[in-house]
């Protein structure tokens, strides 16, 4: 039947995936330590080895087994491609492009698809091991991936990015690499919607005739592609939603010397992309002053505070922050790293603070809204000078948290309020109407009630994982006197532990 020629197709590629390269042999492990690990003793960790240095330190301080310790550390599987590229002007050159898979303790796995020239084998390892416990720190039931292409997006043309994108998406599936319930992509460092779009248009034109949830095969999709409202400014929302839990916990603050909430309080952001506008608008709104901004080509202060809205206005006509009126040019912009405030959002790239810079650093609270901006050295340091980190794996997990829900909403077929919202009107509106009777008056005015839209249950779906992964966070760092990144390691070490205990493994 066609039923059973379906599970044995899926019970064979299952049996490829299990046959992929693994980095867990001891000459790849010692091949790694050499190659991406310090060099000398002052010399900082590469970024895969930063995540494996929080890992150790943290596992230290759990009674985990250390068989399964090596399970849940090491990248499952591998991906490196190369694949030609007729450039505009009738030249060949050669792309390179890779993706890894942390962990299959939950599928699918998730994660972005970066395009930089920086990007490589160690980088993007890390970032799918990142992921994993990303994802398990927020409940979201995926292991970790990541994936990049080794370009300058700015150096080629639309044309030539969709045939860079259309055919590494070929190269992935050729590999059994994406898929809706396989390996889920999504937008990262120099991608967005465009490229997810035409992942999705790629992927459909291979399987959508026998995969009806073909759409489900990336995430981070425009609204017209089955992408989800609110996905755009999602990281930024959960970075503020992140500082709202850590600012509204009275022992924290009294560590710091700060009071309670975030109203009043100063900002500098390092990085003015999408995580650093939308997270500086939130804070803005939320009675935050911005007070500075820093970006690669210059930086900008203001010490009564800098409007989002219009800074980011000012970026996208101009090109630079530089300028801004009412504001003080910043010619060095790593300075503000170093300036006096009460929150510093790193937004930008990997080991931004390291051991070399960090005693300069005097901001109380810093919320690592880019992926390893802080080294372990580094770290050590600030927990040491009583300065409070909010980790990264928990306060930039809002992407991976609405990328989820726009995966639910693939599989489900239906946007989110389509089947409640009027229903919600009409059960308020009898309520109102119930009252007025009982009263016996008319109410003079009522607030207007629409009923929940799609973006309404996203903000909420996300404040709530962020409240509650907070409070886990809190709990662990406090039962074990630890920092909150240790307290949020902790936290998710003990859960995927669990689910491999339970499970069971399969040799």
């Amino acid at each position: 039947s066609s039923f059973l020629i379906k599970m044995l197709r899926r019970i064979a590629s299952a049996g490829s995936r299990s046959l992929r390269p693994a980095v867990t042999s001891t000459a790849a492990r010692a091949f790694s330590a050499s190659k991406f690990g310090p060099n000398a003793e002052n010399e900082e960790p590469r970024f895969l080895e930063m995540v494996k240095i929080f890992f150790d330190q943290a596992a230290a301080k759990t009674d985990i087994g250390k068989d399964h310790l090596e399970l849940m550390k090491e990248c499952r599987s591998v991906l490196r491609v190369s694949f030609p590229l007729r450039r505009d002007d009738g030249s060949i050159e050669t792309i390179l492009g890779y993706r890894a898979e942390h962990s299959f303790h939950r599928v699918p796995v998730k994660g972005g698809i970066r395009y930089a020239d920086v990007v490589d084998l160690q980088e993007v390892e890390a970032l799918a091991s990142l992921m994993t416990f990303k994802c398990a720190m927020v409940d979201v039931p995926f292991g970790g991936g990541k994936g990049g292409i080794k370009l300058d997006p700015k150096k080629y043309s639309v044309g030539e990015l969709e045939r860079v994108t259309r055919r590494y998406t070929m190269e992935l599936a050729r590999k059994n690499f994406i898929g809706p319930g396989i390996d889920v992509p999504a937008p990262d460092m120099g991608t967005g919607g465009r490229e997810m779009a035409w992942m999705k248009d790629t992927y459909s034109m291979l399987f959508a005739n026998n995969d009806v949830n073909a759409a489900g095969c990336v995430t981070g999709k425009p609204l017209s592609q089955g992408g989800i409202d609110g996905r755009t400014e999602a990281t930024g929302l959960g970075v503020y939603y992140g500082l709202r839990e850590v600012c509204d916990q009275q022992d924290f603050m009294d560590k710091v010397g700060l009071p309670t909430g975030i109203e009043g309080k100063t900002v500098v952001i390092q990085g003015f992309g999408n995580v650093g506008v939308w997270a500086a608008r939130f804070m803005h709104n939320a009675g935050a002053k911005v007070v500075g901004i820093a970006e690669y080509n210059g930086g900008i202060w203001n010490e009564n505070g800098i409007n989002p809205v219009e800074l980011d206005d000012y970026k996208a006509k101009h090109g630079k922050v530089t300028g801004f009126p009412g504001c003080t040019d910043v010619e060095d912009a790593t300075e503000l790293l170093y300036a006096d405030c009460d929150i510093l959002i790193p937004a930008a790239a990997e080991k931004s603070i390291t051991r070399e810079n960090v005693a300069r650093v005097k901001a109380k609270i810093i919320g690592e809204a880019a992926n390893g901006p802080i080294t372990p050295a580094a770290d050590n340091h600030l927990y040491n000078n009583g300065q409070l980190v909010v980790p990264d794996l928990y306060i930039n997990a809002g992407g991976v948290t609405v990328s989820y829900f726009e995966w639910l909403k693939n599989l489900s077929h239906v946007r989110f309020g389509r089947m409640t919202r009027k229903w919600e009107r009409q059960v308020q509106d009898n309520l109102v109407s119930s009252l007025q009777e009982q009263l016996g008056r008319q109410f003079d005015e009522l607030p207007v009630n629409s009923g929940a839209t799609e973006k309404d249950i996203v903000y909420s779906g996300l404040d709530e994982t962020m409240s509650v992964a907070a409070q886990q966070m809190f709990e662990s760092a406090r039962q074990n006197n630890v920092s909150l990144r240790m307290g949020a390691y902790m936290s998710v070490l003990g859960k995927i532990h669990k689910i491999y205990e339970e499970a069971g493994l399969t040799l």
